[in-house]
């Protein structure tokens, strides 16, 4: 299966700014990478792209874009107030913009998202979810070319990308459709599982190209100010 190469000789990194993730990617997200983000529903998949963007543009004067396929941006606004992420301010000083898009056109998809990327010189990118594209894009072979494409264009403008899939509950696979992993350069798997009579949440770096990273299960918890990775603590083993 095709993959998207050359970010292992890349230099620099991307700071997250989420606590504790820099620490298990032992410096961050190498630049220009782009990242799958996947886990079950209600592991916090959204929370982190949003935690990625708005922290960025704050921390970091990296601006950002945000291209959702499932949540309006309205509903997107309103859940990171929730954390304190107003929005607001850093669209009106161009260091952030949602991508619209056309459900029925996705082929301009790639086309559109440059647009907005060049518009506004952003620098970190997420798209949520590769899941909810996928519906739109029945053949897997369409699928496949249409990621490939926003890859190539997330990796020509430098940027570094957080692409949002999500695991099916009790399949063995990390991706709805099994072939996202094998598009990108790194992979995050967030972990919320039954640990006996509770739920436990770990993240885990299952991949990264161009940098060493942590191969153990680190608990993580969404606190009222985002996700917090503890990176000197190890999960329980029931998580695998």
């Amino acid at each position: 299966m095709e993959k998207i190469a050359g970010v292992s000789e890349r230099l620099g990194r991307t700071k997250t700014a989420i606590p504790g993730l820099d620490e298990i990617t032992h410096g961050g997200i190498p630049k220009g990478s782009r990242i799958l983000i996947t886990g079950t529903a209600g592991s916090g998949k959204t929370v982190l792209g949003s935690q990625f963007l708005y922290l960025g543009s704050k921390e970091y004067k990296e601006p950002s874009v945000f291209l959702s396929f499932e949540e309006s941006t309205q509903s997107i606004r309103k859940n990171a107030m929730n954390f304190g992420w107003d929005f607001g301010p850093l669209e009106k000083e161009g260091k952030f913009a949602f991508a619209k898009y056309d459900p029925y056109h996705v082929d301009e998809v790639p086309n559109i998202l440059e647009a907005k990327i060049r518009e506004i010189d952003a620098k970190r990118i997420v798209i949520d979810s590769l899941s909810a594209l996928s519906f739109f894009v029945r053949d897997e072979s369409d699928f496949r070319r249409l990621v490939l494409s926003i890859s190539k264009v997330l990796e020509k403008l430098d940027c570094t990308s957080l692409l949002v899939s999500e695991i099916v509950p009790g399949s063995p696979g990390i991706s709805r459709n099994g072939i996202e992993e094998f598009l990108v350069d790194g992979v995050i798997v967030l972990y919320y599982r039954r640990v006996g009579s509770s739920f436990s949440r770990a993240i885990q770096v299952w991949k990264m190209r161009g940098t060493d990273h942590s191969e153990k299960l680190h608990p993580y918890k969404i606190t009222k100010t985002g996700i917090q990775i503890y990176p000197k603590e190890e999960a329980l083993m029931g998580m695998k």
